[in-house]
């Protein structure tokens, strides 16, 4: 999903006024969090950190201005690896309490794996927030995305040899265990969240993880200042991540007019008695297409036929 027209202005508008270190104005704020307005409750992911607590304060600032509009749930995530967090948590609960809004914190409990644990404690935190949006009866979780953390996502993925789909790096909305996971921030650099907070003279903490290079991430950052020297700042590498998304889309309109080409050519082997939950193509039509649309013709019928498989085990356990 792309910048709609009202976010559009809001971040052309913010990145006018000093460029990236003033605040976000309540108008701007108001904007970037207007497509969420119709939404019956929101869940806003908030560790403690400067662009969780913006997020917190804004949101809350923009729904004490509307008349009517969705509940706001503060949700924390202790992920039990730092003794800080408990203390960071009740000190998020302690602002949400003065913002009027209600506030859960949630544990990961259980072995934590001694590999790939940024991965899992990510897992885990979608995990719990999804828990937390069913119970809460909410139908999207906002999460504090900035514009640097795009940035190294983008290069995150290109390291790792990612295509077009995974270039285009976070969408601003995505849907993620039946729910919307929303990132209003996406476009806004981190600089902007922490001029918001100190004008406001709101205090937030600093995960030391966040600078602890074993990690991937923060090694990326201490490459951005040669990166930014030769052009590649956090702004630049987002307007890239902005066009392979653009590019992403163009290509799935192209697999959906394949898929219904190859399901036109196969409709008589499907109604001649083919299991509905699987998937057959035409292989003559199938050989003469793109790899590309190919490969993710292929990557639909498996998932296509995953579903199927978990829901005949469901009826048959």
């Amino acid at each position: 999903m792309g910048l709609t027209p009202a976010c559009e202005r809001s971040c052309n508008e913010i990145m006018r006024t000093d460029n990236e270190h003033s605040p976000i104005s309540a108008s701007a704020a108001k904007r970037l969090f207007s497509d969420w307005r119709s939404a019956p409750a929101i869940i806003l992911a908030v560790s403690g950190g400067p662009d969780s607590i913006a997020l917190m304060w804004l949101a809350a600032r923009w729904r004490r201005a509307l008349a009517r509009g969705p509940r706001l749930v503060a949700v924390t995530v202790d992920h039990g690896l730092r003794a800080e967090a408990a203390r960071e948590a009740r000190e998020v609960k302690r602002l949400a309490r003065s913002l009027d809004l209600p506030h859960r914190t949630l544990r990961w409990n259980g072995a934590k794996p001694k590999t790939g644990l940024p991965a899992a404690a990510r897992a885990a935190r979608y995990r719990l927030l999804a828990q937390a949006a069913r119970q809460s009866h909410a139908t999207h979780i906002l999460t504090a995305h900035t514009r640097d953390d795009q940035a190294e996502t983008l290069l995150m993925r290109l390291l790792r040899g990612s295509g077009i789909a995974g270039l285009a790096a976070m969408a601003r909305e995505s849907e993620r265990d039946g729910l919307r996971l929303a990132r209003p921030f996406l476009d806004i650099p981190k600089s902007q969240l922490i001029a918001t907070l100190k004008k406001a003279k709101v205090e937030f903490a600093e995960d030391p993880s966040n600078r602890d290079i074993t990690f991937t991430r923060p090694r990326l950052r201490t490459l951005m200042p040669a990166l930014v020297a030769e052009g590649g700042d956090a702004r630049n590498l987002a307007r890239l991540a902005s066009r392979f998304a653009r590019a992403n889309a163009a290509v799935e309109v192209l697999v959906n007019g394949a898929e219904s080409y190859l399901e036109l050519r196969d409709r008589q082997s499907l109604q001649s008695g083919v299991d509905a939950g699987t998937k057959s193509f035409d292989f003559e039509a199938f050989a003469v297409m793109a790899e590309e649309i190919r490969l993710r013709l292929l990557l639909r019928a498996r998932r296509l036929t995953s579903r199927a498989s978990r829901a005949a085990s469901a009826r048959n356990p």
